[in-house]
Order: structure tokens, then sequence, then C-alpha cells
């Protein structure tokens, strides 16, 4: 999954938690970069303490309203609350402490809130490059949720059926997602499943709230050459007919094997059948966050005009 973000060059399995001088220098590594949430070892220590100190170290704000503990926190309960296209009568300042930054009595880290996209975010994460001549426009259709190993093997085998591909990733809006999945999905909203899959090296351009019927009016728009689907089941549109009758018309359609048979649906039960393990890790580790941000909290109390210790 990390290998096939487009912003990374070479991965190393089994990476040390504790970064060390010793590690970036083994990998030419100029410095490390982490979120500005925190990571501690068992005994509460920095695990950047080394590489903070010989000023290799660099810190990206975190993205806010993002974490796998909100997720897997999705998948446990029975909600539609993340979903983007549904009314949610919420006033988040009413929620949040004056620090500021999260519910209260949650971290900010582990305990957070809606995830919301920006024109800026989405600019971030697109190449801008559009198709040019001698490119192979080909485009593929789904939920894509939970963006899983399964989405990338689909991806980079529809990559190699030409020389120059230009895949755009049609993304149902979630309403549409819940019609034909049901449950509770999609896992991830349509914001956060548009940044994952624009994330994905193999993809050149994403269509945000794509008609589940693959039109003649789509095909037309974007001059697709190519429609690929994986081998999961293709659910009929809701008059009953096939979303893909217009490119198997064309003769454009092409089912496509990506060896995987990994599904968000086992994703979620991995998830299920750990919950209690999954439970007591991020109480504990949000018990951790929260006792550092009341560190944090004090430490500022201290520096503000008036206070004794100023």
């Amino acid at each position: 999954m990390v290998q096939a973000i487009k912003w990374v060059d070479e991965i190393v399995p089994g990476a040390p938690y504790v970064t060390t001088l010793e590690t970036l220098d083994k990998y030419n590594c100029d410095f490390c970069v982490h979120g500005n949430d925190i990571t501690l070892t068992v005994d509460g220590k920095d695990t950047y303490e080394e590489v903070k100190a010989a000023g290799r170290y660099r810190e990206c704000k975190r993205t806010q309203g993002v974490s796998t503990t909100d997720l897997v926190g999705r998948m446990l309960l029975m909600t539609k609350a993340h979903h983007s296209n549904i009314d949610e009568d919420l006033d988040y300042r009413k929620h949040t402490d004056n620090f500021g930054k999260g519910p209260k009595g949650h971290s900010p880290w582990t305990g957070v809130s809606q995830f919301l996209q920006t024109s800026q975010k989405i600019i971030q994460f697109a190449s801008g490059k559009e198709p040019q001549p001698g490119d192979t426009i080909i485009y593929v259709a789904g939920a894509f949720d939970l963006f899983h190993i399964g989405h990338v093997d689909f991806l980079e085998k529809v990559h190699q059926l030409a020389e120059r591909p230009y895949i755009i990733a049609g993304l149902h809006f979630d309403q549409e997602v819940n019609r034909y999945k049901g449950k509770n999905y999609p896992i991830m909203n349509i914001h956060e499943r548009t940044l994952s899959v624009l994330a994905c090296r193999y993809v050149s351009e994403v269509v945000i709230g794509a008609p589940y019927a693959v039109t003649a009016d789509l095909l037309d728009h974007f001059r697709v050459e190519l429609v690929c689907h994986g081998m999961t089941e293709v659910v009929p549109d809701k008059d009953g007919s096939d979303p893909y009758m217009e490119p198997k018309r064309r003769g454009i359609f092409q089912l496509v094997n990506s060896g995987s048979n990994l599904t968000t649906d086992l994703i979620v039960q991995r998830i299920i059948k750990n919950r209690l393990e999954f439970e007591a890790r991020n109480q504990k580790k949000e018990a951790k966050e929260l006792a550092v941000l009341e560190a944090m909290k004090k430490l500022e109390e201290e520096k503000q005009p008036g206070s004794p210790q100023s």
C-alpha cells in the first residue's frame, strides 16, 4: 500500500519503531518527517528524541479528522454519521475544549472529528496532468471504500493494459454506495475516498460523485477508450439495468482479475473479530496522549502573563 503512494520512492520493511541517527544514515536520509501527533516508547519517551536533538527532524501538521482509530470505530458501530451526504445537526464548537483541537475528554490525535476536504487539499493530491495525445484513457468506477491492497492490485493490473495509460477513477457518492452495499457502508466518506484514490500512483484523475451507470455522455465527455471492472459482483442499477451496458455495447468493456481476494468486508470482519484488542489498545493510547496534553496545557498556562511561574 505504501509503495503505491505516488510520493514514496522506496520502502524499508520492518523499520525500527524508534528512529535513530544510525537508521537515517543507513538509508542515506537527510532527515525524517512525522505528523504533529505524539509517539511514545513504552517508558514514555519521545520516539524521535535522538533525531530531534541532532536537528534532523521535520514535522507536518496532522490532517484534522482522519485516524485509524476513528475508522475502526466506524466499523464497530452501525452508524452512518460519517457519510458526507447525510446532514447531521452537529456544532463541533460545542464539543471542543479551550485547548482546542479535539472533543472534550478525548485526545486531539486519537479522538477526532469529521474530516472535511478542501479544494486546496485536492490540488495537493492531484497530478494536474491532462491526457496527452497517445495516452489510452481508461475508466474504472466503484466505491473504493477503505482503499486497500485489493484496489491497488486491480489498478496496477489496469495500468499494465496500455503503454501510456491515463486512468480515471469514478467514485460513487456515499448514498449510492449505501444503496448497493447496505449496512453502514461506505466506511470512508466521499471526501476521504477521493484523497485515498488520488494518492495512488496508478490514478491520473478522479470523478467525484460519478454516476452509477457508465453512460454515453460520460464516455464521450472523457473520451474513454476502455472501461474496466474487477471480479467483484456488479449490482444492477435502480431500474434493474446493467450499469456497464453502454461500454459493453461499444465493445470497450474488460473484466480485470487483480489476483487479490481482499475486500472491505473481510477487513471489517477482521476488525470485529479483534474488537476487544483494538478497544483496549486505543484506550491505552488515548490515556497516554491525554497525559501529554495535560502537561502541554499546564506549560501553556505557566507561560501566560500574570501566572506565578511567568
